[in-house]
């Protein structure tokens, strides 16, 4: 949709009229979106030959959005053993921790067959968000892992970084407002995943594995764990995850997203259809297992996803790999689960074909684990926490950041065309194909003569859009409000729109940064754009994707995307000050910048040969 210039932008004022709220306007707008990734699904896969020759890339977009790309240094695991279990008959459980990376502290448990001979298959078991306390989560299904070493395998149960022996928050955008992992491009999915593929490193150290032969499972948030690592690691021979996964028209379209916390999701920077995470698991044995009356990970959107996943192993001849398993009841772990579960890996690593008939072998007669959680815990007493833990605070470390010096070590036109590219990557400006909505524009009355260029002054989403231009602008020529979207409900928990926004590739900070292009680029000749604070650098990022807004002017600018404004992954690119500084040699100005990164900014500038275009007060 193209406007005249000076036409008034009442959007938001229409949507209501015809459509309600706000929230129901945004919302209808994001289940568009979603409908479109999830229209077709590889569209371009005919053979499995063309799967196989787009599979090295999806796996290095997918690493990326967990935040694992480049891939991280695997360092010494240090694996270490507190202690042991011998109370079960045939079972031995080693009591151990080992470090992902340092100081990243794993807390597991391995159940073993007793005496060992082995080599034995191996299960990998992700955990779902039980509630252990401070012996940690892993204790809570003590059954799985009796079960398989009773059975001839070797188990690895270990806790996750929320529900472990030592913890960091699943729910920083759920309710605890660490909008700044958005920027950072973090997700404690990546974390998890990360935990996993050393897991998987510890469980091939073992003499007592048969490296050839490693599967994986878990229920709910182990669910989606299963996933990520499985997709992640070609080690993971056969799978069995359970309640792990839906769609985007689930978690969007019918708000799906407020039902799990941020381990559940990764940023979806590239735009997939979502079952594509699924689908890099292809053509390894891979059993979907749900549960019809689960209200978080509902019947219609998990047939959608083994459909899609039925058509992609005929490609490969092999749909006799793929199979879904449904159990009558709610979102829950019950006897039919467990013997689905145990059978598969059975058939694939073992060659059995026989019916499972102590599927509850490790509960007691109450239906619970019959081992004391306690006497599984790993580090027995609080003071025996290592002091050089980075547990609490990994989300601040874990994702590799660009660094500001980077930005100087190019020839400025190389890093200006590398930051662009990018960003728009990252933030995903060009790929909006719909106008964005709740969008407000107004020109007010001006002295300027007819032909001068208006003034864009950018508002921030909830003030109101008056008839008076802000005190901090007066005085511009031909000035016009503009106002991105916003205005939505926020109610924490669970952030439904912002967090929508996220596995769709984008923010409400992005969004707004593609309304104020669109709008500038309407425009029949130039622009300025003018804001404060957030809003200011939403106007300059503008303008690196407008070539109609001519200039910027920013006053109180925060100096870096850790306080906003947030974009996906923004930080793994550049900061604000490096961004800045790519306007050149458009003029910037910036009023009551004070902090030194905006040194930074003024460098850029010189380099580019136009210092004279930078104005800093």
């Amino acid at each position: 949709m193209h406007l005249a210039a000076g036409a008034l932008l009442f959007l938001v004022a229409q949507a209501q009229a015809q459509d309600g709220s706000p929230d129901k306007i945004m919302h209808g707008w994001l289940t568009d979106r979603a409908k479109e990734y999830e229209k077709e699904f590889l569209p371009t896969v005919k053979t499995s030959a063309d799967f196989e020759k787009l599979r090295p890339e999806l796996h290095r977009e997918y690493m990326d959005m967990l935040g694992l790309w480049p891939i991280p240094e695997k360092t010494p695991l240090k694996a270490t053993v507190t202690g042991t279990v011998d109370s079960e008959p045939g079972v031995r459980i080693e009591k151990l921790h080992f470090q992902s990376r340092p100081g990243l502290y794993v807390t597991a448990n391995l159940y073993l067959p007793n005496p060992a001979n082995g080599p034995y298959p191996a299960i990998l078991y992700s955990i779902g968000h039980y509630r252990g306390g401070r012996d940690g989560h892993k204790t809570q299904v003590s059954d799985h892992g009796l079960w398989f070493a009773s059975h001839g395998y070797v188990c690895l149960i270990y806790d996750t970084i929320e529900l472990g022996e030592v913890t960091c928050t699943h729910h920083g955008t759920y309710n605890v407002g660490r909008w700044w992992w958005h920027s950072n491009g973090f997700t404690p999915a990546g974390v998890e995943c990360w935990n996993a593929i050393r897991a998987i490193d510890y469980l091939q150290s073992r003499p007592e594995v048969d490296p050839k032969r490693i599967g994986a499972t878990g229920i709910s948030g182990g669910g989606a764990a299963t996933f990520w690592i499985s997709a992640a690691d070609d080690r993971i021979r056969a799978t069995a995850p359970v309640s792990g996964m839906s769609d985007l028209t689930w978690y969007v379209g019918d708000d799906g997203v407020n039902g799990h916390c941020d381990c559940m999701f990764l940023y979806n920077n590239y735009r997939w259809n979502w079952t594509t995470i699924a689908g890099l698991i292809c053509p390894r044995p891979f059993l979907f297992v749900n549960s019809d009356a689960d209200t978080i990970f509902p019947m219609p959107a998990n047939e959608r996803v083994i459909n899609r996943l039925e058509r992609l192993y005929s490609k490969y001849g092999e749909s006799d790999k793929v199979d879904a398993m449904v159990s009558v009841g709610a979102h829950a772990m019950r006897t039919d689960l467990r013997r689905a579960i145990f059978e598969f890996f059975n058939r694939h690593f073992k060659g059995d074909v026989r019916r499972v008939e102590d599927a509850d072998m490790g509960l007691g007669p109450d239906g619970k684990v019959r081992i004391q959680p306690e006497l599984l815990r790993v580090f027995a007493q609080d003071s025996d926490i290592p002091a050089d833990q980075i547990n609490t605070r990994v989300d601040e470390t874990f994702v590799k950041l660009a660094r500001p010096e980077d930005a100087l070590r190019l020839p400025f036109e190389e890093f200006k065309a590398n930051l662009v590219r990018d960003l728009n990557v990252r933030i995903g400006i060009h790929e909006l194909r719909s106008e964005v909505p709740l969008t407000r524009h107004k020109p007010l009355p001006s002295a300027a003569a007819p032909g001068s260029d208006p003034t864009f002054i950018i508002l921030d989403p909830d003030d109101p859009l008056g008839s008076e231009v802000p005190e901090w602008a007066k005085g511009l020529p031909r000035p016009q409000l503009f106002q991105g979207p916003g205005r939505w409900i926020r109610k924490n928990p669970p952030n439904t729109i912002e967090r929508a926004c996220a596995v769709l590739g984008m923010t409400a900070d992005s969004l707004r940064i593609s309304a104020l292009s669109r709008a500038a680029n309407q425009q029949p000749d130039g622009c300025a754009v003018i804001g404060k604070g957030q809003a200011g650098i939403l106007a300059a990022y503008s303008a690196l994707f407008s070539s109609k807004i001519e200039s910027v002017t920013i006053i109180d600018p925060p100096a870096s995307h850790h306080d906003g404004p947030f974009l996906l992954g923004v930080l793994k690119v550049c900061d604000i000050p490096e961004a800045l500084g790519a306007l050149a040699p458009k003029p910037l100005t910036l009023i009551n910048a004070k902090d030194p990164a905006f040194d930074r900014t003024a460098e850029l500038y010189r380099r580019a040969g136009a210092a004279d275009k930078f104005v800093r007060k």
